[in-house]
């Protein structure tokens, strides 16, 4: 697309794992939110499906899968809930879609955003109760560690390049990874207690760091690193084992063969041992 003074931008385009993400997210926000304030529906089914630390260590597993597609369905609040989400997936998600094709794509959002509310979740029961409360509410859920993972993973992986938020504001990846952590740790200074939690969006950033920053990613490269020192010691070890043993005698093997040239050797044409 080109505006009237000749400057040249192009929407993101993201892929079919993307669209599908935004479609199902959308989905479900718009089932709840009419249900919930339309449709008299009791919200017992949506607050089943969020996360919440106590019910999780009683085997409610699921909720650290669905927690993450679920977005406040009330207010204008929730109306930004929802697109934040989607803003951050439109804007930053399909180059590195494009980079690493639909299923990384899916595997790391799912990774990074599960694993960032296991480690808040961890935190939350090491810290005194009254502290606890005060950093994770009861319910938790949404996708902006997810968006905080990919931010970061967007900013290691196109060091130098600038992203155009809203089509409009050009970001280096430095600025992004400023803005990202700066934004969180303002939200911490002032107490205030998002949806997802207060440390679910540093977890986000440090495993979208670990999965996603770079290819192969930090993480990979660790192990590719470990994985070589194993086979290099195998190798050392392997070699010590098969050194010459001693040869005290000093006998030697002579080479046989024929030689038309030689006459020191056996009517066969071979040498005498």
């Amino acid at each position: 697309m080109q505006n009237s003074d000749g400057f040249a931008f192009d929407l993101p385009r993201p892929g079919r794992a993307l669209i599908g993400l935004m479609v199902v997210v959308t989905a479900l926000w718009l089932t709840f939110a009419i249900g919930l304030n339309w449709g008299g529906a009791s919200p017992t089914l949506f607050l089943a499906l969020t996360g919440d630390t106590a019910a999780i260590l009683h085997g409610e597993l699921w909720r650290l899968l669905t927690a993450p597609l679920l977005h406040m369905p009330f207010g204008s609040d929730g109306v930004w809930h929802l697109l934040s989400t989607l803003v951050g997936l439109y804007f930053m998600a399909p180059r590195l879609e494009a980079l690493w094709g639909g299923a990384r794509m899916l595997r790391f959002i799912a990774l990074t955003t599960t694993l960032a509310y296991v480690l808040q979740m961890l935190i939350e029961l090491a810290l005194p109760a009254a502290m606890g409360t005060r950093v994770v509410a009861t319910h938790w859920y949404g996708l902006s560690p997810a968006i905080a993972a990919i931010a970061i993973a967007w900013a290691c992986t196109f060091k130098g390049q600038v992203v155009n938020l809203f089509m409009v504001l050009p970001v280096s990846s430095r600025t992004l990874i400023l803005a990202v952590i700066g934004f969180g740790l303002l939200r911490l200074a002032a107490a205030q207690m998002p949806l997802e939690g207060q440390l679910a969006p540093f977890g986000g950033m440090f495993f979208g760091w670990l999965l996603g920053g770079g290819t192969p990613s930090p993480l990979r490269k660790a192990w590719l690193k470990l994985r070589l020192g194993q086979l290099e010691r195998e190798e050392k070890r392997q070699g010590a084992r098969k050194r010459p043993r001693p040869n005290p005698g000093g006998l030697r093997v002579l080479p046989g063969g024929r030689s038309d040239d030689d006459d020191d050797k056996g009517p066969d044409g071979r040498w005498l041992n």
